[in-house]
């Protein structure tokens, strides 16, 4: 019989358990943006590292499960964990493998080819119950912009593909900020509409992880599949959502809940950041996305902003004062198309001074593939557009 732990060990573990408390226990498959997947990284390090001195296999089931989890959506920024179960703890260093693996890619930071530090505070002023005047007027731009825009609509066995470019924090966990090295992400999302375990691929680091939903031991697959939905986006289910900007927001608002003393209206900025990022959808949904940020409070304009790839282009960001740290947009400054996503520091912390670069990511090509791990150009080769 394993003994009950004592002092440092029980206070351990008991912290593992409240971490796991803040999870839900439904299965999440939107995969990781940028601002939640370092600090996922953080705090798996950090369990992993304690774990590797346990004296039973209670905090191995709890690291395993939190690492698991890790690889899911959730909140923005610097955020609690959330996300999926992995049920089995032989899954632990695939499930955190996963889980430093997923997210709307991650980048570089701030010179002309993306570094470690941007301009502080270039951003607007919030206006009330809506967005900046000018965030406003300029995601009304894209809006129309998205709405010219011709979308072929995404059957339902294809894969959604996204090959993106960046880094991320690579620091000690609740440390200083250090932004890792850039390297290269390849996506794959299945388009299946009914509910599936394997929702998809990600390569990276030179290895392929798949994304799927835990499954506990003793129980039918079936029950654990998820369908289509705000957690595992497809293009038919982007297409089924009202293009009607304020009943979108209430939408959205109702499917993204936020913890204890997490800012909402931050949340649902960067749920609808990680459906523009990362998803193909039909031109008058993405249209309305955009129309909807622009009725979120505190958004905000940004007149230059540098993505992964060293292109500057303005962004649409807003702050979320609890961790000092401002998501922004970034898109073409002529085209208006999406460019990536980063996340600096809007004010001096302990962990980096303002205008340090958490996390950043640069979308590099985005395309409709027919099967899981193909590559645009394969399917070119094959004849298939």
């Amino acid at each position: 019989m394993n003994s009950t732990p004592v002092g440092p060990e029980r206070e351990r573990l008991e912290e593992l358990r409240e971490l796991e408390g803040l999870l839900p226990t439904a299965p999440a498959e939107q995969v990781l943006p940028p601002g939640r997947r370092s600090h996922h990284k953080d705090v798996l390090m950090q369990l992993i590292d304690s774990d590797s001195a346990g004296a039973d296999g209670t905090a191995d089931d709890a690291a395993a499960t939190a690492a698991g989890r890790g690889a899911a959506g959730g909140g923005g920024g610097p955020a609690p964990l959330r996300g999926r179960r992995f049920s089995r703890p032989v899954l632990v260093a695939g499930a955190v493998a996963a889980a430093l693996a997923a997210g709307l890619t991650v980048g570089l930071g701030p010179h002309q080819d993306g570094g470690g530090t941007a301009a502080p505070g270039a951003s607007g002023t919030a206006g009330g119950a809506h967005g900046s005047r000018g965030a406003v007027a300029t995601l009304g731009r894209i809006a129309a912009v998205a709405m010219r825009t011709d979308v072929t609509p995404v059957g339902d066995g294809q894969f959604v593909y996204v090959r993106s470019t960046g880094a991320e924090n690579d620091g000690v966990f609740d440390g200083r900020v250090k932004l890792g090295k850039m390297h290269e992400r390849q996506v794959w999302f299945s388009q299946r509409q009914g509910p599936v375990t394997d929702v998809g691929l990600i390569r990276e680091f030179g290895q392929d992880w798949p994304i799927e939903v835990g499954v506990p031991d003793g129980t039918d697959p079936a029950d654990s599949a998820v369908p289509a939905g705000v957690d595992r986006p497809t293009y038919a289910w982007l297409a089924s959502l009202p293009t009607d900007p304020d009943a979108l927001l209430e939408l959205i608002y109702a499917d993204t809940p936020a913890e204890k003393g997490e800012d909402r209206d931050q949340a649902v900025f960067d749920r609808i950041g990680d459906l523009v990022g990362e998803q193909i959808m039909p031109s008058a949904t993405a249209a309305a996305f955009y129309r909807a940020t622009a009725r979120i409070p505190g958004v905000t304009e940004v007149a230059d902003a540098v993505d992964a790839a060293g292109r500057h282009g303005i962004a649409i960001a807003r702050e979320d004062t609890r961790h000092g740290t401002r998501t922004e947009w970034i898109f073409d400054p002529g085209t208006l198309g999406y460019l990536g996503v980063r996340t600096v520091f809007s004010r001096d912390t302990e962990r980096a001074r303002a205008g340090t670069v958490y996390n950043t990511s640069a979308v590099l090509e985005r395309a409709v593939v027919d099967r899981r791990g193909q590559e645009p150009g394969e399917r070119r080769r094959a004849g298939r557009g």
